[in-house]
């Protein structure tokens, strides 16, 4: 298997409601079918969202501004993982849990959340639903595992 396929999470993020920030937290807790506790994408069609930390750096440097983690409205922060690679019905090995990609990218809507006026879950950002349940920290392990 390829290095681009796979990484470590550098954050877990969630919130309470949707429309916002996420704030980092030491772990989370997948749930098959829902999402992740505790977080307000739970039970939504897209209820796990991920974004490459090399894209939130390269946002940083271009726009200087200091995007961390959770501002983009993100639940998990890889790094290493070339998630541009992740098609619809690939699966998601992050930590104990299994992840089904379930949407590339999504609409942007005036309700949505944006940094600054700013949104990457629009055009960099990866949709999960949760196969299998499990906990995850930063520093876990995460692979691709394409269809």
């Amino acid at each position: 298997m390829s290095e681009k396929t796979r990484g470590k999470v550098s954050a877990v993020c969630i919130s309470e409601t949707v429309g916002t920030s996420k704030r980092e937290v030491s772990q989370c807790r997948f749930i098959a079918g829902r999402g992740i506790e505790g977080d307000g994408h739970i039970d939504t069609i897209r209820p796990v969202s991920l974004l490459m930390i090399e894209d939130i750096e390269e946002y940083n440097s271009v726009h200087e501004k200091k995007a961390g983690f959770g501002d983009f409205a993100e639940n998990l922060v890889t790094r290493g993982i070339d998630l541009r690679k992740a098609r619809v019905g690939d699966r998601i090995r992050v930590g104990d849990a299994l992840l089904e990609v379930c949407q590339i990218g999504k609409e942007v809507l005036p309700q949505h959340y944006s940094f600054h006026g700013d949104r990457l879950l629009p055009t960099r950002g990866v949709f999960c639903r949760v196969i299998d349940g499990g906990t995850t920290t930063a520093g876990s392990e995460i692979e691709l595992l394409q269809s």
